[in-house]
């Protein structure tokens, strides 16, 4: 696809993209928008207790259908919402039809789990939803979902007109140009503020980083955000820990409240304002960082962590929970195509940590205190960090003489001795199997999981 522009020719690329506003709704709106998501709170929690009914009779006659997909739930929804539901015309059908799409969808997972189709953790089956457990939301995929030409307005189905409290000229602008659809909006309440997130198509023009030819590797942790192997080194923000005083103190405070008491609500509510500030000012690092990287290297080498087994350690629990390390490479997967540029993503296994970037001899053991990193065969000293986004970066050197060939196709499943004990106890869980001739030749290539690119 080309962006019509005159006298200049752009690719462009359609991609999925949202564009979150926070609202600013009168009282009136207030009530319509909880109403909305409790109305699809209690469709799925209806739709719920129908499928555990005709399973259970499925299991005594094994004749019983069971709703199992959106438009069966759907059907039985508008057989039985008079009766179940007598006010239902009180809220757009989005809302039922919100929560029933939710409960398929978990349904839908929960099914291919057991049958062996959906890899990673456990998927168990769906729980009744409770008020106030989880974040209050509702979609729109039909009706009346616009944004407004002054820019500060939004018109929802049923609700109406909305005032926002941010302006949406941005999403405007490409609504008029043509270059945007909406597919959905989504409304939600985090921290007493309301917001709408619009899904939306959006073609947008290939760009191309600053740097096309420059490979830099990125190792992500939690003393410094990244260190990147050009030397740089993003500082980690921390919020939580910096907001840890402020929760504690709010916190006791709630638990001081009486149960149901308006003094206990605004406590909690103060609470919820402090894990939302926490949780943008990451977001917000994250976002930045990832971004700038995207835009500036054409090849970015990343690592893929198995976070699940790091948090099992209860001394980096929380710092890893506030780092948010494992969003980096979900972002630059993304964003890459965006601006051009491609993303090297290294398996779990590779010894980054415990290999010299200088002659590649793997080091045995590495323990998380130990932050400078100490060759004994070239005698090379250097930080830990930077010799682990050195190690990452050399994975998108030439193999060949082609400039395509920037991966290495020849060995990526394909590990040394050295390497493989190594990579078992990258993480600090298991120790090498090896004696002291640890050693690994130049030419052996490490592992590549995968690559991104536009």
């Amino acid at each position: 696809m080309h962006l019509s522009i005159p006298g200049v020719s752009i690719d462009c690329v359609k991609v999925l993209q949202a564009y979150r506003f926070t609202l600013d709704p009168n009282d009136r709106q207030r009530t319509q928008l909880a109403s909305h998501c409790g109305a699809a709170r209690f469709a799925f929690n209806w739709g719920l207790a129908l499928v555990r009914s005709r399973l259970e009779a499925r299991h005594g006659d094994g004749k019983t259908t069971v709703p199992w997909s959106l438009a069966e739930l759907r059907r039985e929804w508008n057989r039985s919402k008079s009766d179940v539901a007598p006010w239902w015309a009180e809220n757009s059908k989005e809302a039922y039809s919100s929560g029933l799409d939710a409960l398929g969808r978990a349904l839908k997972g929960f099914a291919a789990w057991k049958m062996g189709q959906r890899p990673g953790a456990r998927v168990g089956f769906p729980r009744f939803r409770k008020r106030r457990s989880r974040r209050e939301s509702c979609r729109f995929t039909t009706g009346g979902i616009r944004v407004l030409d002054d820019g500060n307005h939004i018109h929802l189905p049923r609700i109406m007109v909305v005032k926002t409290h941010e302006s949406t000229r941005k999403l405007l602008r490409l609504l008029v140009g043509g270059r945007a659809r909406i597919l959905s909006a989504t409304i939600s309440r985090s921290a007493d503020r309301w917001q709408v997130a619009f899904g939306c198509e959006v073609d947008r023009a290939c760009g191309r980083p600053a740097r096309p030819d420059d490979v830099v590797g990125v190792d992500v942790g939690v003393t410094n955000l990244a260190v990147l192997s050009s030397g740089r080194t993003i500082p980690n923000p921390r919020p939580l820990k910096r907001a840890l005083r402020r929760l504690r103190r709010a916190c006791r405070r709630v638990s001081r409240g009486k149960l149901g008491s308006g003094r206990r609500e605004r406590s909690a509510r103060r609470v919820a304002r402090i894990h939302a500030r926490v949780r943008h000012q990451r977001t917000d690092a994250l976002h930045k960082l990832t971004t700038a990287l995207a835009k500036e290297y054409g090849t970015i080498v990343v690592e893929r962590l198995h976070l699940a087994g790091i948090s099992r350690n209860r001394r980096l629990a929380r710092a890893l929970a506030d780092s948010g390390i494992g969003q980096i490479r979900r972002q630059l997967t993304y964003k890459a195509p965006w601006y051009g540029s491609r993303v090297v993503v290294a398996h779990h296994l590779f010894p980054s940590s415990k290999t010299c970037s200088r002659c590649g001899w793997v080091k045995a053991m590495l323990s998380l205190g130990e932050r400078t990193f100490r060759c004994s065969r070239c005698g090379l000293v250097l930080d830990r960090d930077y010799n682990a986004a050195l190690n990452l970066a050399r994975l998108a050197e030439p193999v060949g003489c082609s400039a395509r060939q920037t991966v290495n196709a020849r060995g990526g499943e394909r590990k040394t001795e050295a390497s493989a004990a190594a990579a078992a106890c990258e993480a600090g869980t298991e120790l090498p199997t090896l004696g002291r001739s640890q050693s690994r030749s130049p030419s052996a290539r490490p592992m590549v999981a995968s690559v991104w690119e536009c």
